[in-house]
Parts: structure tokens; sequence; C-alpha cells
């Protein structure tokens, strides 16, 4: 079975969100291939990723007709991880840029490239490598044309049998208003019914959840999430056609157990497991405290956020919240992170009027952030949506209970305390998108360290114990692709 997974983002060559993360070496593709899959990557050839680091270098070439005058590809090449990347390069559009997204006028005419560019690529494959996909598994709006073109194709023998899947990360960008570039590069008009009648059709996201043969989420909470308007954002009544059809799935993403063990993780001061880590979980704490300017104080909860400081993933709803639990408890908080101006200075003002308990770190540091992981006795993120989440996932592996809100794959990863003995339980949650609901579940998570310690170790050594690896979501994928191209 080959896969050919399509993504304008893969780590570590070039990351910004989560699709990175699961378009990566040592994820989804590694796990599959571990599984027998065949499972490639090609990604755009952006400015900034680092060739010699990567040991990237360059494949073949050729010419791809276009409307408005052929384009000269070089496909250069790597294995990473026991995964063969494949990397689009082509000017004006991929190779020297020194970032991965623009502006729409920028990025919209690129990625309708890569469209074209990708399948040109899978064409070349089969006569440069002897190697096709059996399906295109596309990610998010930048690739949403593929299924289009796939199913375009489907009357052309090599083609005929090429199976669609699209991953649904943030349906919060879309692609929309692409007709005046598509129009422009001669591509037909997407005549989907359901697109035409939801006015749909110039909307690169909707026109991939059309015409791909199976859809796909990555948590099974956010795939009904989805269905509606507060999350759908204008795309819910499409998406509800594909549920109607039994095409749509949600499956919860992993992490890489390997790179993310306590037992082994180099960044850590103090390695541990389930059976090691009240000791070594401790010390962490007294250094992270040191580091921090923080009193060295094993009794008071260290709180923590490592985040991307953006409207999402609740900052708006963290700040106020932590701020009063500051003025009224004893307790401690450590923040690491970068994102929008505004909740970045919110943030930094919060760690300066409450020099003596909190420390704010606007920065990206992966050390930092894994030490934190290792030492923080809560890790708060209370997403107003998410579509998967991997904080909350390494900070259970890591120790630390996590605080969120009821969504998407917080809720389908995180198990709500028992508010007893801990016989269930891996953090703390709640539902109402309200500063005061975080007060009060950040109250009943302190009283729970503070009172009852017993319950507390029992939650830690649950969460440290859960499976979220890789190996389970591939697993599932395996199965969606035979039932895919089984069809």
């Amino acid at each position: 079975m080959n896969i050919l997974f399509v993504s304008a983002e893969a780590s570590p060559f070039a990351k910004v969100g989560g699709l990175g993360d699961v378009i990566a070496a040592g994820s989804l593709p590694t796990a599959l291939r571990d599984m027998g899959v065949d499972a490639r990557v090609i990604m755009p050839l952006y400015g900034i990723i680092d060739y010699a680091k990567y040991d990237i270098k360059p494949h073949f070439s050729f010419h791809l007709p276009r409307a408005v005058g052929d384009a000269h590809i070089v496909v250069h090449h790597t294995v990473w991880e026991n995964v063969p990347f494949y990397f689009i390069e082509s000017w004006p559009f991929f190779g020297e840029e020194t970032s991965i997204y623009n502006d729409w006028h920028t990025d919209m005419p690129r990625y309708i490239f890569f469209c074209q560019a990708a399948m040109a690529v899978a064409w070349e494959l089969r006569e440069q490598d002897g190697w096709f996909p059996n399906v295109m598994h596309v990610n998010d709006w930048h690739t949403g044309l593929i299924p289009f073109f796939l199913r375009s194709s489907s009357h052309k023998p090599v083609w005929a049998d090429v199976r669609s899947m699209m991953t649904l990360h943030n349906v919060a960008y879309q692609g929309e208003h692409a007709s005046i570039f598509a129009i422009e590069l001669g591509i037909a008009p997407r005549d989907h019914p359901a697109l035409d009648r939801m006015d749909l059709g110039d909307n690169l996201l909707a026109t991939g959840i059309a015409y791909a043969d199976f859809v796909t989420t990555v948590s099974p909470r956010h795939a009904d999430e989805i269905q509606y308007s507060y999350m759908g954002y204008g795309l819910e009544g499409l998406i509800r056609t594909r549920t109607h059809e039994n095409k749509l799935y949600g499956v919860l993403n992993g992490i890489d157990v390997e790179q993310f063990n306590p037992k082994t993780d180099p960044h850590l001061l103090n390695n541990y497991d389930v059976d090691t880590f009240v000791e070594a979980r401790r010390k962490n704490k007294q250094q992270i405290q040191e580091f921090a300017g923080l009193e060295v104080r094993e009794d008071v909860p260290l709180i923590a956020i490592v985040s991307r400081l953006v409207w999402q993933k609740g900052i708006d709803l963290a700040i106020p919240a932590l701020r009063s639990i500051l003025e009224e408890r004893d307790v401690q908080l450590i923040a690491l992170g970068t994102g929008e101006p505004e909740l970045s200075q919110e943030l930094r003002r919060l760690g300066e009027d409450f020099q003596d308990q909190a420390r704010v770190f606007i920065m990206y540091d992966a050390t930092l952030a894994q030490r934190i992981y290792s030492s923080a006795d809560l890790f708060v993120m209370p997403s107003h949506y998410e579509p998967c989440g991997i904080g909350q996932m390494l900070a259970m592996r890591y120790g630390a209970l996590p605080v969120v809100r009821e969504t998407g794959g917080l809720a389908d990863t995180v198990e709500n305390y028992d508010n007893a003995d801990a016989e269930e339980g891996t953090g703390f949650l709640f539902l109402w998108e309200e500063a005061s609901a975080l007060v009060n579940t950040l109250h009943w998570a302190i009283n729970t360290y503070t009172q009852r310690p017993e319950a507390w170790k029992r939650m830690q050594r649950r969460a440290m114990q859960l499976d979220f690896s890789w190996e389970r979501s591939a697993a599932t994928y395996k199965r969606l692709y035979e039932r895919v191209l089984s069809t």
C-alpha cells in the first residue's frame, strides 16, 4: 500500500502549528512504515529549510505545462527517520522564502501551484522511481484542490484507482476566494452539487472536503463539533453531508513517545519513569524554581503554560483567571510562549505584577518547555477550540496534570478527576468559555493538590501510563486506507 502525504508543513523541516507535528518524521508516516505501509511525504522546499542539516539533495527536474506558462520544477529528496521526503522547488513560489506563510495574495497562488505540482511530481515518481501512490493523503486548505484534480482525472487509466483522504487540522483556515486565481490558471470550475448549493466553489478547504473519498479530523470529539456552526466556520453543512455519507472519521493524533520520554529525555535535569517520578519531579521543580527566580518550595503548587499565545488557545481566559488565582492563593506560575502581540503583552504584564510568584518567558525554547513539563504540578490549556492538542498529552506524559476546557482533543484525552480517591481521572475539566469557570476549576485542582496528595499521585501515575503513541493512530489510518481502496 503506497500512501503519499501532501502537506504545507512537516517537522523537523518547516513547522508552524500542529499540522507539522502530524506529517513529521517520527510521527504518523514513520508509524505507518513500521506497519508495512510505504508512506512518503511531499512538501514545498521553503528557503528557510536547512538543506545540509537534513541531507536534502536534488533528485530530478521537469517542466510542468500551465495555462500561464511552463513551470520548471526541481524535486529534492531525503530520507529522515526512515521516511522518504520530497521537496518541491520552483521559482517564484518555493525555494527562496524566509517564512512559511505570507499574505493571502501571495499564498493563494503558491498553494494552488503546490496542488498542481504535487500531482505532477506523483506522476514523475512513477517514471523516475517506479513508485506511485494508491492514496494521496492531503492536509488542510493548502492541498484542497488535489481531491478535485483526482476526481477530474479518474477517467484516465493511471489515475483511475488513486483515492484521496483529507485530514482537517484547523477548519478556521479555509483558503477562501480562490476562484480569481483558479480561473486565471485555467482550472475547471468545481461543479460538485454541494459546493454549488452552499456557494463554496471558491473555497479550497471546502473543495477538498467535498471531493475527498474520506475526510478525517484529528480527534473524535472534534469530528462532532465541526458539524455545528460554532466550530464549523461556515462549513458545517458541507461537513454534515460527508457524515451522512459515512465518510467522516475522527482519529486522535499521537505524540512521539520515544522523543518525549521522561525516562530518556536529554533536556531533563533528572530523568524518571512511572515508578520513580515523585522524587525526580521534586528535584526538577526545585531546579526550575531556582532558574526562574521563584522561591524554592515543594508545598506550593506550580502552575504552567506552554503555548502559542493566541485566542484559540484560550489565553484570553487564562490571563484574568490566573490573575485572580495569584491574588487569592499561595501558588506559583511559569509561562512560556510566543504569539499575538496583545496577548503576549498582557501575559508579560501579569508576570510583572506578581514578581514574587510568577515568571513569564515570551520566547520559544524547546529545552525550557521540556523542563517545565517535568516540574510543573498543573498545566493550563483552556482552549476555545482544540482539534486535537499536543500540550496536554505532553503534560500528562511528564506527570503534570492538565486543567483544560472540555472541547475537541482535550475532552478525548483528559479524564476528569472523580473528586474522591482518584479511581478515575488524569486532570481537571470545565466547559463554559468564561474566566470564572477556569478560576473555579483551578481552585478545585489546587485544593486537590494540597489536601489529597495520594489521589494526586495516583492521577499522575495514570496519566503517565496513557498510550499516546502514533502506533495506535496509524493502525486506525491503515484500516481507513484499506476501506477507501475497497470502494
